[in-house]
């Protein structure tokens, strides 16, 4: 039974996750035929605004979780989770704001002027040295100097783990109790038998240690031909918060950057999220510096769409607090910021220095200008 499931389990993860350029158009024309019956789901949030997605199943978790999460601000969330058929998925009825997820070449066919294309997921990846000054100069003045002082104080150290008792134990006690502790019951990760094929027996596990104790770690999959370093699975022992507030977490990127830096790896991938500014990944991470990429395998062929269907104040209050990372006419990666006279743009949410072409302010009375075409017109704020 051990053999069978170790059998399914590479070709599996390389359905998820291969970046050969056959098995990604492979997995592209699939997931574009499956669009004949598209997810839609509707989220109805406090009674006063409806998010609409249409398109991929991974949507359903990988984007309508966080849209929800943004609009709701304690409100009570109605989800209704069906199939239908492409072109009812496209009009649907009283939605405030519809996302739709679909490989790139269909959605630019469907694109207007009050839309916004933006990538399905987006990566970041910090370029390697092999130098380790220069990798700690990556983090910011402070950051560094917190990392440092919580070093010398508290004696963390790297342990790089080779045993199969030291993944059963990471996966038990760190992975799945962080994730249940963040994402309760909209926890997604690697099933432990693939996590334990295709990423320990091909990569590197890496916990934080004081003293004799491990309080965080890392499973990370390795490329032996580009040299890349990506980070799959991390948690913090048990899924205590008391290890956040320490700067673990911090300190854990650091000290794996380094280790990059000593053994020969080119680049690190600190793995991806949705295409928004105000993903805590997102602005935790991006104080390493990375470049922002579309994924090398099927993700980086599929986008994510934005339009707006009735201008209420709601919309735009979602629409400010979230700044996107949108897709230029020429194929590049922009940060777009939205204002209006009664809500400032969000630029505490910062975009530099993660290799974004630039930074975007959308006047919202500009961008919804024919919204009134498709829906109820706004009013006032």
């Amino acid at each position: 039974m051990v053999i069978r499931r170790s059998l399914v389990a590479r070709p599996v993860f390389a359905w998820r996750t291969g970046t050969r350029p056959s098995l990604v158009r492979t997995r592209l024309a699939f997931d574009d035929a499956r669009l004949r019956r598209a997810t839609y789901v509707r989220s109805t949030i406090g009674g006063s605004l409806t998010l609409g997605y249409a398109g991929l199943p991974e949507g359903a978790s990988h984007v309508v979780p966080f849209l929800e999460e943004q609009a709701a601000g304690g409100d009570t969330i109605h989800r209704e989770t069906r199939t239908v058929r492409w072109a009812e998925a496209l009009a649907p009825s009283g939605v405030d704001l519809l996302a739709i997820g679909a490989p790139a070449a269909r959605l630019r066919s469907l694109r207007s002027a009050g839309d916004l294309l933006l990538p399905f997921r987006i990566e970041l990846v910090v370029p390697v040295v092999p130098d380790a000054g220069a990798m700690r100069a990556r983090m910011s003045r402070k950051e560094r100097q917190r990392v440092a002082r919580q070093r010398r104080d508290l004696g963390w150290t790297l342990e790089h783990a080779t045993a199969t008792e030291d993944f059963e134990w990471f996966y038990e006690h760190v992975h799945l109790p962080t994730m249940r502790a963040r994402h309760g019951p909209a926890t997604r990760s690697l099933e432990r038998e693939i996590a334990f094929q295709c990423v320990f027996r091909r990569g590197v596990l890496f916990f934080l240690t004081e003293g004799p104790e491990r309080i965080a770690g890392m499973l990370c999959l390795v490329n032996r031909r580009t040299r890349t370093l990506t980070l799959r699975l991390a948690g913090v022992t048990h899924g205590a918060r008391s290890h956040y507030g320490t700067g673990a977490f911090a300190a854990l990127y650091a000290l794996i950057l380094e280790w990059a830096a000593a053994n020969g790896i080119r680049a690190v991938n600190l793995s991806g999220c949705e295409p928004f500014l105000s993903k805590g990944i997102f602005q935790f991470k991006r104080k390493l510096h990375p470049r922002v990429v579309l994924p090398v395998d099927h993700f980086g062929g599929k986008r994510l769409l934005l339009r707006v269907l009735r201008d209420t104040p709601r919309v735009r209050d979602l629409l400010v607090a979230n700044p996107v990372v949108a897709e230029t006419p020429d194929g590049a990666l922009e940060a777009v910021y939205f204002h209006d006279e009664q809500r400032p743009a969000r630029l505490d949410l910062r975009w530099e220095g993660t290799g974004l072409r630039a930074a975007r302010l959308t006047h919202l009375d500009v961008f919804l200008r024919d919204t009134a075409e498709r829906g109820t017109p706004f009013a006032s704020a």
